[in-house]
């Protein structure tokens, strides 16, 4: 994510509950990043680092248009009619900005792969391909649109694209260390944002199904990357 202050701890309170639909999956995010250490595409990242690729179209553009395929205006994100304005607040936050034809905003992130975890003494992984096209495979309207074309993009620190294998890579890790949280009303988990990835897997509810899910952010830090010889 392009965030640099991150959430140290999650809480989740499950409020309401649809037997055998909606769980929440964990991902041991420790035995992911020795996993993913010990392949050729793991040391790439801890050499590389990545990069967040975002996309973001201008509200204009889109007057009197559908906007099935739209994920977000740089007008929203920013809160800013005044591009201007919008390329001061990315560069603030440490992203680069490009202005394409019809005030098309793209901003890159350059950042490590990894973070330090005191606690561990070491380096943790600290990316996920929530944030690449991928990620819009089953969105309607933009699971339509060419990968490179659509709003997120995760790319090595250099700007190489990840092949499809080795996204694929990346997915089979941590759905191996998936743990699987199955909500009643009335649970609660405390998850390390460091140690633990989560996700849900898509889920239907019928009519009368509810689930519920109650959030709470712990104290919050700002990242600092991989310290060398802590992997």
């Amino acid at each position: 994510s392009t965030q640099s202050t991150w959430a140290t701890k999650l809480a989740f309170c499950c409020t309401q509950a649809t037997e055998g639909k909606g769980a929440m999956f964990v991902a041991d995010n420790v035995k992911a990043t020795d996993m993913l250490l010990a392949t050729p595409f793991g040391q790439r990242l801890r050499e590389k680092g990545i990069c967040y690729v975002r996309k973001l179209t201008d509200r204009k553009e889109f007057e009197g248009r559908s906007e099935l395929e739209v994920y977000n205006h740089w007008q929203q994100s920013f809160s800013t009619e005044d591009p201007a304005v919008a390329e001061m607040l990315a560069n603030q936050r440490g992203l680069q900005v490009e202005w394409g034809p019809g005030r098309f905003m793209t901003t890159r992130y350059y950042v490590s792969a990894f973070e330090y975890f005191a606690p561990l003494d070491r380096n943790l992984m600290f990316a996920s391909l929530a944030d690449d096209a991928m990620w819009f495979d089953t969105w309607p309207g933009i699971c339509n649109v060419p990968d490179e074309e659509r709003p997120l993009e995760l790319t090595y620190g250099d700007d190489t694209p990840f092949t499809h294998e080795e996204k694929q890579q990346f997915t089979d890790v941590y759905d191996e260390v998936g743990i699987p949280i199955v909500w009643s009303q009335g649970d609660i988990a405390l998850v390390c944002n460091w140690r633990f990835l989560h996700g849900r897997p898509q889920y239907d509810l019928k009519d009368g199904e509810q689930r519920h899910l109650a959030v709470v952010l712990g104290n919050t830090f700002d990242r600092i990357g991989a310290i060398e010889g802590k992997y």
